[in-house]
C-alpha cells in the first residue's frame, strides 16, 4: 500500500502542478501575442505616418521655402472642363492667379491651359479677374500657354492674356455656344407611358425632353445662345484687337491647329511654358501657384457628386456650355 501511494503521489499535488503549468503556458502565449500585436501596431503606425507624410509632400507647394522668395516665373494651371465642381473652377483658378500676381518675387505669370471649354459664366469670371489683375499689376505680364487644347471656354479665358502661345499641333478656337439635350417623345409613346407635368407659368416646362418641342421655345433658347455667343465674340475682339484676322468661319465654332491659329491671329506665337519662361520672360525658374484640391474633397466629390450629376442632367435635360 505504501509503495502504491509513493508511485501515484498526491493527486491534489499533481492537479496543482498541471494547473500551474497551464497558467504559465497561457501567460507565455499571451505575452507573445501582446509582443506580436505591439510589433504590428508599430508597423502600421509607421506605415500611416509615411502615408500622411507622402500626402503632405504631394499637396504642399513644391517650391516651399525656395522659389517664393527668389525671382521666378509664376505658373497657374487650368486643366479640364471649366465648371464650378471641377478642377478648373473659377474660384480656384482666380485664387492661384491672385497669389501669383501678389508675390513680389514673381516677374511674370503663365496661365497654362488644357481645356475643351465649359461654363460661359465660369470662363467669364476668370477672364474678368485676369483683366483686373493685369490692370492692378501693369508691370507684370500674363501669358497664356496652350498645351493640347484651348477650345471655347478655354479660349474665352486665354484672350484676356497679354499674349497667347501654343504648340503647332495644339487645337485652338471653337468660338461658339451650344446647349445639349435629348428627346424621348417617340420612345414613351411606344412604351405607352403618359407624361404628367404640372407647372405654374406658361413656359415653365419649356424644352421638356418628354414632350414635343415648341418652335417658340426653340427660338427663345436660340436667342439666349446667340446673346452669349455675342458676348464671347466681343471678349475675343477686345482681347486680340488688331491681331485678329477675321474670316467668315472665325466665330463659327470651328477649331484650328496652333500653326493655323497663329495665321488667324488667335495665337501670337508657338512655344511651351518653359520656352516662354526662358526666352520671353527671361526667368526660367518656374513656381507653380495652382490651387491643389484637398484629398478628402476629391474623394467626397467622386463619391458624392457622380450620382448627383447624372440625376441632375436627366431632370434638367439640357446644359449650356461654351465648348
Amino acid at each position: 500500500m505504501s509503495e502504491e501511494r509513493q508511485q501515484t503521489g498526491n493527486p491534489g499535488q499533481q492537479s496543482d502542478e498541471w494547473q500551474r503549468e497551464l497558467i504559465e503556458r497561457l501567460a507565455l502565449q499571451a505575452s507573445k501575442e501582446q509582443q506580436r500585436t505591439r510589433r504590428w501596431g508599430i508597423f502600421f503606425k509607421s506605415l500611416l505616418f509615411v502615408y500622411l507624410f507622402a500626402l503632405l509632400y504631394l499637396y504642399l507647394p513644391s517650391d516651399l521655402g525656395t522659389g517664393l522668395t527668389e525671382k521666378h516665373t509664376a505658373l497657374v494651371e487650368l486643366k479640364g472642363v471649366i465648371a464650378p465642381d471641377e478642377e478648373a473652377n473659377a474660384d480656384d483658378v482666380a485664387a492661384g492667379l491672385r497669389d501669383a500676381f501678389e508675390n513680389e518675387h514673381s516677374v511674370a505669370v503663365i496661365l497654362r491651359i488644357n481645356s475643351p471649354g465649359g461654363s460661359p459664366v465660369q470662363a467669364g469670371y476668370i477672364n474678368a479677374e485676369i483683366r483686373r489683375l493685369r490692370k492692378k499689376y501693369p508691370d507684370k505680364p500674363l501669358y497664356a500657354v496652350v498645351s493640347d487644347i484651348c477650345a471655347s471656354g478655354g479660349y474665352y479665358v486665354a484672350v484676356a492674356a497679354d499674349k497667347i502661345y501654343a504648340d503647332k499641333a495644339s487645337i485652338v478656337g471653337s468660338i461658339g455656344v451650344r446647349m445639349d439635350g435629348f428627346g424621348f417623345v417617340e420612345a414613351i409613346d411606344k412604351l405607352g407611358i403618359e407624361r404628367r407635368l404640372l407647372t405654374a407659368g406658361e413656359h415653365k416646362g419649356f424644352l421638356d425632353p418628354f414632350l414635343p418641342e415648341k418652335e417658340s421655345d426653340v427660338q427663345h433658347v436660340k436667342g439666349l445662345l446667340n446673346d452669349i455667343h455675342q458676348q464671347f465674340i466681343a471678349a475675343v475682339r477686345e482681347g486680340r484687337g488688331a491681331r485678329l484676322k477675321e474670316t467668315p468661319e472665325l466665330f463659327s465654332g470651328l477649331v484650328w491647329t496652333g500653326d493655323q491659329a497663329v495665321e488667324l491671329g488667335l495665337v501670337d506665337a508657338l512655344g511651351s511654358a518653359g520656352y516662354v519662361a526662358r526666352e520671353v520672360v527671361g526667368e526660367e525658374t518656374i513656381v507653380d501657384y495652382t490651387k491643389k484640391e484637398e484629398l478628402w474633397e476629391r474623394v467626397s466629390k467622386r463619391l458624392g457628386t457622380a450620382l448627383g450629376k447624372g440625376v441632375g442632367k436627366v431632370l434638367v435635360g439640357a446644359s449650356t456650355q461654351i465648348r
